[in-house]
């Protein structure tokens, strides 16, 4: 059995619902600790009684979040004068910026 896509769109309207395609590049949903990337995303807007959802389609990919951004890490190599590397794990391991920052001072 075929469904036209019309009939759809009219049975949608009856019941106050509106459907309105988004074009994006990307869609990106943020959890506590990564990411989750949608690339070549179909996204579609419904509206309904006021509400506003969003059904979305594409290609997904997890991302791990780092902790400590790249200005985190460059600060504690230019205070401390260590590599990139044990300015990054000295944030990883500490968990805060002063004390990384004072563990690669001792």
């Amino acid at each position: 059995m075929r469904i036209d896509p019309r009939q759809i769109e009219k049975a949608m309207k009856k019941m106050g619902m509106q459907a309105t395609p988004i074009e994006a590049e990307e869609v990106i949903i943020k959890t506590a600790d990564r990411d989750l990337v949608i690339t070549n995303p179909q996204v579609t807007r419904v509206d309904m009684m006021g509400q506003q959802t969003f059904q979305i389609a594409g290609d997904v990919e997890e991302r791990g979040r780092e902790k400590f951004s790249e200005d985190d890490i460059v600060l504690v190599m230019q205070k401390t004068g260590a590599s990139r590397a044990d300015a990054k794990h000295a944030l990883e391991k500490h968990g805060d910026i002063a004390s990384a920052i004072l563990s690669l001072k001792k």
